[in-house]
């Protein structure tokens, strides 16, 4: 009878087991049910665009695209050695099938850009073939000689180590451009020429305008934040309401009204000379200054509202206390009321820097020409240039700056947390 029991029970407990296993099964799939829809959006417009953008920033597709024959001749040349004649016969062969097309001038373009003088090359080069009906029969010395003679550069083998080099579909040139460097002939990674480049000092620029505006921002939130945040609650609401309304109205509507206020004959200029301050305007527009001021009024609200709800949720009897021991207001508020709103001052500030590095429209309308930032460049090689390559290692890099922001950010958090 005992074994009987000890059965029935093992059976029940089993089935318990599975009856609680189904539960879970299912919970987990109605959660999963609930959370696809944003996962899948985040998905596609998010991971897959990023994706993307740091593989093309390494992609190398243009030469080897168009040139595919001339490309694999090439592969396995040294480069100090002749150039081999079957290349000669391979180049004739690429720029008679695809020489008029629009992949041959992206080419022209990259090789361009390795060795001067070769756009205008290859367009002499197309504009003269075919050689006859039949290229194909001819032999590949009588095609080197012949292409010596529509151009002496066909014989220098500069322009054939060029060609060797885009002979991958993987190239690191991009993003070593970034940082002003590029691989040489002979596979060093070497420093570019002085004048060629300048995007080390482009970044330098949007990493000091960018600290600029999140330091003016701090400076006048916070006791923005601090005045909102011991107001009563009606006031408070109302106030807040007049923070935030700038997010109802138009970046460029916004942009354009500070071009009213700081132009010469603006607002600005005309209070100052009637006040007797200055006797001409002041230079406030195209110019860093304009910069500086209109994005640090168009990020003020992305400070105040991290700051104001990190103080909303501080006791106001921690400083009374504190005051009420003996210290001084300015003391109890520094040493006691400050650190617990230091979460808030990183949020904002992280916020308002990571937001500020991708700035374009403010920059591109009210600054002039030393004032534009990574973003103005990355516009101009996806829209006018057409170097998706370049754009998008520019863009891995203030990505990859953004994550170790974010990473430090986490991490002195965390600190700081752990020690309180």
């Amino acid at each position: 009878m005992s074994t009987i029991t000890s059965q029935q029970q093992s059976w029940d407990t089993r089935k318990l087991k599975r009856s609680l296993r189904v539960v879970q099964f299912r919970k987990e799939v109605v959660a999963f049910a609930l959370v696809a829809p944003l996962a899948i959006f985040i998905l596609l417009v998010f991971v897959m665009p990023v994706a993307s953008m740091i593989s093309r920033s390494v992609q190398n597709p243009e030469v080897i695209d168009a040139l595919p024959k001339t490309t694999s001749a090439l592969r396995h040349w040294g480069g100090k050695s002749p150039v081999p004649d079957d290349a000669y016969r391979a180049l004739v062969l690429d720029v008679e099938s695809n020489g008029g097309n629009n992949d041959a001038g992206t080419a022209a373009g990259r090789l361009n850009g390795r060795k001067d003088g070769f756009r205008s090359l290859f367009y002499k080069t197309a504009s003269a073939l075919p050689f006859g009906d039949n290229d194909a029969a001819i032999s590949a010395q009588e095609m080197k000689k012949r292409l010596i003679e529509i151009d002496p550069r066909w014989g220098d083998s500069s322009y054939w180590r060029a060609i060797a080099s885009e002979s991958s579909r993987y190239t690191s040139q991009y993003l070593l451009a970034t940082i002003d460097y590029r691989e040489s002939s002979d596979g060093r990674i070497v420093p570019v020429d002085n004048g060629a480049s300048a995007y080390r000092s482009v970044f330098m620029r949007t990493f000091a305008i960018s600290g600029f505006v999140t330091l003016a921002a701090l400076l006048l939130g916070y006791p923005l934040a601090y005045w909102i945040s011991v107001l009563p609650a009606r006031k408070a609401n109302l106030v807040m309401i007049l923070v935030l309304l700038p997010f109802w109205t138009s970046i460029l509507v916004r942009i354009s009204a500070w071009i009213v206020i700081l132009q010469g004959e603006g607002l600005v200029n005309k209070a100052l000379m009637a006040l007797h301050v200055i006797s001409t305007p002041l230079p406030l527009l195209f110019n860093r200054t304009g910069v500086l001021i209109a994005m640090t009024h168009i990020l003020l609200p992305f400070m105040i509202l991290p700051l104001y709800s990190v103080m909303k949720s501080v006791p106001a009897s921690y400083t009374k206390a504190a005051i009420s021991l003996g210290s001084h207001p300015f003391g109890a508020f520094w040493k006691v009321y400050v650190p617990q709103t230091l979460p808030g001052v990183g949020a904002g500030g992280l916020l308002v820097f990571i937001t500020a590095l991708g700035y374009y429209i403010t920059p591109a309308l009210l600054g002039g020409a030393g004032d534009q930032m990574v973003s103005y460049y990355i516009a101009y090689f996806t829209n006018v240039a057409l170097n998706w390559g370049m754009a998008c290692a520019l863009g891995a890099v203030l990505l990859l700056v953004t994550l170790i922001l974010f990473a430090l950010y986490r991490k002195i958090v965390g600190t700081e947390i752990k020690v309180v």
